[in-house]
C-alpha cells in the first residue's frame, strides 16, 4: 500500500506526517514538527510583520528527508493558512516573505475596494466574508509597491510549497475561494472582480493569478534534485479548514454541523450550493469551497489564539501553569461571570491579552477577571457563546436542522471548551479527530492515488474508523447562555 506525506503548515507551527491505509483505517506517524515564528521586518518606513517561508521551507525539507529516510513515500501534498501569498519574478524566484494576515497594512483597504465594486455586488459573485485581511484587500493595499510591478506571477501560500515541491504552478480551489477573487458558483476566477481590482491596483492582477486545480488532481512529480525520490505532488484542500472539515466524520451531513477548533475557530454546514443572498452578506458568512465539489458554509469565529497569546504572556512573566492546570482551575470558576466579544478587532492582533480582556470588562461594566483562572474561563465561555450565535446564523440562512455539533482540530481535546460548547448550543458535541488537517490532507491523496475509492464519503468512512470520538452532552440551562448574550448585545459601546 502506498504510503502519504502530508505538510501540515499552521499558524504557530509547521508538521510533517506519513500515512496509509491498513484494514480501513488511517495509520499516520509525525515525522517532524519545527516552529512557524513570523519575523517583524522593516520596509516601506515600518515594521511589517512577514511570515518566514524561508524558515517553513528548512523544515519541511528535513522533515521530508526524515520521512525518506523512514522508508519513503509515494506522494505528498500541502495545507496551510489562508489569504496570504508571494510574489515571484519572471525568473520564478520569491521577491520576498509574504505579509502575515495580521499585519496592518489592510487597514482601511475594504472600504477603499468596496468604493469601486458594490459589496453587495461583490458577494453576489464571491460569495466571500469581509475579513480586512482578505486577499482581494492585501493585493489593494500593494498598489504602487516595486514588488508588485516586478511581479509575474501570485502563489497562495500552500501553492507556493507545492511549486517548489515539484506541483508547478497552480491555485487549489479550495484556498482560492477565500480571496475574494473567486466565482465561488463557477469554482472559477471572477473576470467581473478582477476588472474592479485592476482599476484601483492599476495594474493587471489578473495576469498574476495561475490555474485552477481540484483537490485529488495529480500535478507532477517530486522535483528530482530534492533527492526524495521519484513521489507525486497532489492537490489536497490546501485551505487547512478544507482539509479539516473532508475529516468531520459526519454520517448524516444534512442534520451535522462542525467546528474546526484551532487558532481560529472556523463553525459551519456542509452544502452543495453557496448561499449568496443578502440576508448572508449582512451576516458576513462565507462560502468556501471544500473537497469533492462541496461548499463549506462557515462563520470565522476567533478561536483558541485568544488562549495561546494568554499563555504566552504569563509565560513571559514567568508564570508556568500548564494548559492542563489552567483548565482544571478554570472549571470551577462561575459559568458566564465575565464575557467579551471574541471577536472584536481589539483582540486580533499579537500582544498583552490577558489585559486587553481586563480593559473589556472593566468597559462593558463586567466583574474584571483578574487572575489566570479567570481570564482563562472568560475566553471559553466567550467562545461557546460566539459559537452558539455563529451556528445558529448558519443553520438559520441555510435551512439546516442541525442535531449534532463535529469538533475536529486541536480544540476537540480541550474537554472543558467541548462541554461549554455543548451547554451553550443545546447540542451534543462529537469530539475528535484532532489530527483532522492531517487526515484529510493524506486521505484526499489516498483518493488521488486510487487507494480510497468512494469520494468524500469514504474518507469519512475511514476517519471515524480509525478516531476514538468523545461524546459531550448538554447539561444545565439554557438561561445563563441567553443572559450573557444580552450582556454583549446590551454593553456599553465605546
Amino acid at each position: 500500500m502506498n504510503t502519504y506525506a502530508a505538510v501540515d503548515l499552521g499558524a504557530t507551527s509547521g508538521r510533517v506526517l506519513t500515512g496509509r491505509l491498513s484494514g480501513g483505517r488511517l495509520l499516520t506517524d509525525e515525522v517532524a514538527r519545527f516552529d512557524n515564528t513570523p519575523v517583524r521586518v522593516p520596509a516601506g518606513g515600518r515594521q511589517v510583520l512577514q511570515w518566514d517561508v524561508l524558515s517553513l521551507w528548512s523544515g519541511i525539507r528535513a522533515g521530508l528527508q526524515a520521512a525518506h529516510r523512514r522508508g519513503g513515500f509515494d506522494s505528498v501534498g500541502v495545507d496551510t493558512w489562508a489569504v496570504d501569498y508571494g510574489l515571484l519574478d519572471a525568473d520564478g524566484a520569491l521577491l520576498g516573505n509574504p505579509v502575515h494576515y495580521r499585519d496592518e497594512r489592510t487597514l482601511g483597504a475594504s472600504d477603499r475596494f468596496f468604493a469601486t465594486m458594490p459589496a453587495a455586488e461583490h458577494y453576489g459573485l464571491t460569495g466571500a466574508q469581509v475579513q480586512p485581511f482578505n486577499t482581494v484587500f492585501q493585493l489593494l493595499s500593494a498598489a504602487g509597491t516595486v514588488q508588485l510591478r516586478a511581479a509575474e506571477q501570485a502563489l497562495l501560500v500552500p501553492d507556493l510549497v507545492t511549486a517548489w515541491l515539484g506541483g508547478g504552478r497552480v491555485a487549489e480551489v479550495t484556498n482560492a475561494s477565500t480571496t475574494g477573487l473567486l466565482d465561488v458558483g463557477a469554482r472559477a476566477w471572477s473576470a467581473q472582480v478582477l476588472g474592479h481590482l485592476e482599476k484601483a491596483v492599476g495594474a493587471s492582477v489578473s495576469l498574476l493569478l495561475p490555474p485552477l486545480v481540484e483537490p485529488g488532481a495529480v500535478l507532477g512529480h517530486l522535483r528530482a534534485d530534492l533527492g526524495w525520490g521519484d513521489g507525486l505532488v497532489v492537490a489536497v484542500g490546501s485551505h487547512d479548514t478544507a482539509s479539516a472539515v473532508a475529516a468531520v466524520p459526519m454520517a448524516d451531513p444534512q442534520h451535522a454541523a462542525y467546528i474546526s477548533s484551532g487558532t481560529w475557530s472556523l463553525v459551519g454546514v456542509e452544502l452543495t450550493a453557496p448561499v449568496r443572498t443578502e440576508a448572508s452578506r449582512l451576516a458576513n458568512v462565507t462560502n468556501e469551497l471544500g473537497v469533492d465539489g462541496t461548499v463549506r458554509y462557515l462563520k470565522n469565529v476567533a478561536g483558541l489564539w485568544l488562549l495561546t497569546e494568554s499563555q504566552r504572556t504569563w509565560r513571559a512573566q514567568g508564570h508556568t501553569s500548564s494548559l492542563v492546570e489552567l483548565l482544571a482551575a478554570a472549571a470551577d470558576v462561575p459559568v458566564c461571570r465575565t464575557v467579551i466579544d471574541v471577536d472584536d478587532p481589539v483582540f486580533a492582533a499579537p500582544g498583552d491579552m490577558p489585559a486587553r480582556i481586563r480593559d473589556a470588562a472593566r468597559a462593558s461594566g463586567q466583574p474584571v477577571p483578574e487572575d489566570e483562572a479567570s481570564i482563562t474561563r472568560c475566553i471559553l465561555d466567550s467562545l461557546a457563546l460566539a459559537y452558539r450565535r455563529a451556528l445558529r446564523t448558519v443553520a438559520e440562512l441555510s435551512g439546516r436542522d442541525v442535531r449534532v455539533l463535529h469538533v475536529v482540530g486541536g480544540g476537540s481535546r480541550n474537554g472543558l471548551l467541548c462541554q461549554l460548547t455543548a451547554d451553550a448550543t443545546g447540542l451534543p458535541v462529537l469530539a475528535g479527530p484532532a489530527e483532522g488537517t492531517a487526515m484529510g490532507n493524506l486521505l484526499v491523496q489516498a483518493w488521488a492515488l486510487g487507494d480510497l475509492a468512494g469520494g468524500l464519503p469514504a474518507i469519512r468512512e475511514v476517519v471515524a474508523a480509525s478516531t476514538e470520538l468523545v461524546r459531550w452532552e448538554p447539561t444545565g440551562t439554557s438561561t445563563a447562555w441567553e443572559q450573557a448574550e444580552h450582556r454583549l448585545r446590551t454593553r456599553p459601546q465605546p
